[in-house]
């Protein structure tokens, strides 16, 4: 029964879907003559940055600029924001501030970066490509006439177009992996290589995620989407992992004929950054390590390789709160690095002879990644060593993407069921998000050989 509920749910929703969208294509009839947008490139890379304008509109007219995604499966995802014409009729998001609604402000790519589900889907969910080279992401903006709010029924349609958003570049190959134990997704860039080799691994929600993987070979780098957790012949909790299995797989990649014998990079973010931080300093072949809104201490259950053990630092569920939001906080839940009774569970960074890129935001409320940080930092110091640099954001949260990701400040734990708080605030945290990507890249081309692309 429960089943059928769940189904039946679910088509209706699909429904609500469709006459949404018919209801847009209604809209559109009634346009305003001359009005129009424009929006390019219009076939881009998901980090390039968009331009959209608006032509033809009377003086000092309102409108509200709308973009709307319909995700991998098949949930729709909008955003919108509140806009004046100037004295000519023209409106340009590069230079025209927003007077309300998802942002306010001169923000040129916040209608990406604002992206939520509509009110009909599930909420506290975050938009991301599942299937990377399954086509682009379409999305489609509107100019609707008058200011209107999210949620309630817009204005007619001025004016539409559709951009495309692609997440691997012309020419890049995916091959999916059961070497050995090692799964997980290798993007190649186009040509003949050799090109610096790069891990990619997310937190310990499990499962694999591609899109930063896929462009940072857009960029120029083999990249190896690496799971861990909940997949295929891999463990489903922390407490089994085998840091054999990292080791196998910095040995797969850097052995690949495509990929630079000078050392691989590791990348990663949560539970993947302490992951990174921990292969830079116990596998020779990796080289450097970008730690994001990770911990210097390992987390969740032991680590083991060769003759070290390293506990893993343990959570209290006691001190989670529930917020009046229905959000539920586990930022003080982490048992403190920092205690000298947890110095056993320290990642002997200082060991390391590789460089490290810590990139944290400073209003993460998933745990507390600008303490670490800086913990690491002077444990560096400490050791004699000047092998780092701090990317430190104001106003910044937990995942701190590729440029333009749309921006959660809490997202649904699918094995707790409820939202969990991540913590920042949206335009600061888009704005680390596109400075930060670059800074990666340049990171991990000066460490691994070659050039930005």
């Amino acid at each position: 029964m429960s089943f059928l509920i769940k189904l039946t749910a679910r088509s209706f929703q699909r429904v609500c879907n469709v006459k949404l969208l018919a209801a847009v294509r209604l809209y559109s009839t009634a346009g305003q003559s001359g009005v129009s947008i424009q929006a390019g490139p219009r076939t881009a890379l998901a980090d390039e940055a968009l331009k959209i304008r608006v032509s033809g509109l009377s003086p000092l007219q309102e409108v509200t600029v709308r973009a709307v995604v319909i995700s991998d499966d098949d949930s729709m995802f909008d955003s919108s924001a509140q806009y004046r014409a100037d004295r000519q009729g023209e409106l340009d998001l590069t230079r025209e501030p927003s007077l309300g609604g998802a942002f306010t402000g001169v923000e040129a790519m916040g209608l990406l970066w604002s992206l939520l589900p509509v009110p009909m889907e599930v909420p506290w969910r975050r938009l991301f490509k599942k299937d990377v080279l399954k086509g682009p992401q379409f999305v489609d903006l509107l100019v609707h006439r008058d200011l209107s709010e999210r949620g309630r029924i817009p204005g007619p349609v001025l004016a539409k177009t559709r951009v495309e958003r692609w997440f691997a570049g012309q020419g890049v190959t995916r091959t999916q992996l059961s070497e050995g134990r090692v799964r997980g997704s290798l993007f190649l860039p186009a040509g003949a290589g050799p090109f610096p080799g790069v891990i990619d691994m997310y937190g310990d929600e499990g499962g694999l995620t591609e899109y930063r993987a896929s462009l940072l070979a857009s960029r120029g780098f083999a990249a190896l989407a690496l799971p861990y957790l909940g997949r295929e012949h891999l463990p489903e909790s922390l407490s089994d992992l085998d840091f054999g299995y990292f080791e196998q797989a910095a040995s797969f990649l850097l052995h690949h004929p495509k990929v630079r014998s000078l050392g691989l990079g590791a990348v990663g973010t949560g539970k993947g950054a302490e992951l990174a931080l921990a292969m830079v300093t116990f596998l020779p072949q990796v080289v450097a390590a970008v730690s994001i809104s990770g911990c210097h201490a390992n987390t969740g259950g032991e680590l083991r390789y060769r003759d070290r053990v390293l506990p893993g630092l343990s959570y209290k569920a006691s001190l989670a709160r529930m917020l009046d939001s229905g959000v539920l906080d586990l930022s003080e839940t982490l048992a403190d690095p920092c205690d000298p009774r947890h110095r056993a569970s320290l990642i002997p960074i200082e060991e390391a002879e590789g460089h490290f890129l810590f990139v944290v935001g400073e209003d993460d409320r998933k745990w507390k990644s600008e303490v670490y940080a800086a913990a690491a930092v002077q444990k560096l110091s400490e050791g004699g060593r000047h092998n780092y640099r701090v990317l430190s954001y104001p106003g910044a949260g937990h995942r701190i993407d590729p440029p333009s990701s749309p921006f959660a400040q809490a997202v649904l734990d699918q094995t707790l069921g409820v939202p969990v708080m991540e913590g920042g605030q949206p335009s600061a945290h888009a704005h680390a998000q596109a400075h930060a990507w670059g800074q990666i890249q340049e990171f991990l081309h000066s460490n691994l050989g070659g050039s930005c692309v």
